[in-house]
């Protein structure tokens, strides 16, 4: 029986109600930290010693340049070349009759100029190797499955690894801006507790061997990568405003505060969104200043390609940003960056088109999975394989009443 949405309409309203209720505080904390961060803005030096020093149980942005920084959009260059990856993927189901999963990658290229063109395809592939949908530790003696949160970490790496490919076929007399959807930083694999093979093979066998083949051709070309985060509901930034008023220095949650009930000094903004307050700090068309991801991965294990981040303003969203060091530390990189992405939300309505058509290119339906797997099965049968599939997956497909 499909949901019966006449039961939840009045839950709904309540909702409503309750969300139109909160709008007030939410204005009064938005104003107070704006405030706050006006009154700390000659004050770099000592935030970032405090941001270095304090031990918080949030995640808190490093600082690079002044916190009310707004840099205008740059012009584009009169040629230009946009490559955007997008991944989807079919899980591994245990229910069926074999373990295995795709990743689809959907591939952009636009060039812009006197010689506009447009590529548009996708990748599917089928992983089904033991090599492939497990990883093993050097010594064999573990074995950890890819499925899951692992399997959204290896898609992402996929996406990076075909941008590269696809880099190194632009030609190098062409500024490029390379674009991923979603985060440089790979969350899947926080706080999970994997062992250090794990990281290993994805990170830095993976992710990061990519990265290092970017900055390799960036040297001998205009080559600018980003990851591009729609909506973001990150908070590092806000972060950074709690610590500016909270009287302890250094800061320490779990020793000054873990025991204090009731509302904190650092309470009056939290709940805010880093997009909110940029949303009244800059105009449209412009970029914020440059901050560092301090989360634990990216602080242990990204080396020369720390991920920064910034936030700009496209019409009535707020977007993030994140880039590797090596292009945080350019200026031209940065500045090309900028005015190509905002040019691509612009002619996308708000969203960089080249993801866009990259995303479409990825897109597997509900469809699309129940025909891979009816195909496997039957190809299976074909093969005179042994099929076995669990009773709670027969029952699904099957109809009762």
């Amino acid at each position: 029986m499909s949901l019966d949405l006449a039961q939840v309409a009045e839950q709904i309203e309540g909702m409503a109600a309750k969300l139109q209720a909160g709008q007030e505080e939410r204005r009064q904390k938005l104003e107070f930290a704006l405030n706050t961060l006006l009154s700390n803005t000659k004050k770099l030096d000592f935030l970032k010693q405090k941001v270095e020093t304090s031990k918080t149980t949030w995640l808190v942005a490093g600082l690079v340049d002044s916190l009310d920084s707004h840099i205008p959009a740059p012009s584009c260059p009169n040629n230009f070349v946009v490559l955007a990856t997008d991944g989807s993927h079919i899980d591994v189901d245990r229910h069926r009759s074999t373990r295995c999963f795709v990743i689809n990658i959907g591939v952009a290229r636009l060039d812009y100029g006197e010689k506009p063109a447009a590529f548009l395809f996708n990748l599917p592939s089928l992983h089904f190797d033991e090599a492939e949908v497990i990883l093993s530790s050097p010594d064999g003696t573990q074995r950890i499955e890819i499925e899951g949160q692992l399997l959204g970490v290896k898609r992402t790496i996929e996406e990076c690894r075909i941008l590269t490919e696809l880099a190194e076929e632009v030609e190098s007399n062409l500024s490029t801006v390379a674009l991923l959807d979603g985060s440089l930083i790979l969350w899947g694999l926080i706080g999970q507790s994997y062992p250090d093979f794990v990281i290993d093979i994805l990170l830095k066998k993976g992710l990061l061997e990519y990265l290092g083949k970017l900055r390799h051709l960036a040297q001998t070309r205009q080559l600018a990568l980003a990851s591009y985060i729609s909506f973001p509901r990150s908070t590092d930034v806000v972060n950074v405003l709690r610590l500016a008023i909270c009287p302890y220095q250094p800061a320490d949650c779990d020793h000054y505060c873990a025991d204090k009930f009731g509302e904190k000094g650092c309470d009056k903004v939290a709940g805010l969104l880093d997009r909110e307050l940029f949303d009244c700090l800059l105009a449209t068309g412009e970029r914020s200043a440059v901050f560092v991801s301090r989360s634990s991965i990216v602080r242990e294990h990204y080396g020369e390609h720390r991920v920064y981040f910034f936030y700009l303003k496209i019409g009535e969203e707020v977007a993030r940003l994140e880039v590797p060091q090596w292009i945080a530390k350019d200026k031209g990189l940065l500045d090309l960056l900028h005015s190509v992405v905002l040019d691509q939300c612009r002619r996308g309505e708000g969203y960089p088109v080249a993801l866009s058509e990259a995303h479409e290119k990825a897109v597997i339906t509900a469809q699309d999975r129940e025909q891979f797997w009816q195909l496997v099965e039957k190809t299976l049968v074909m093969e005179e394989r042994l099929l076995r599939t669990s009773a709670k997956s027969w029952s699904k497909r099957t109809r009762w009443v």
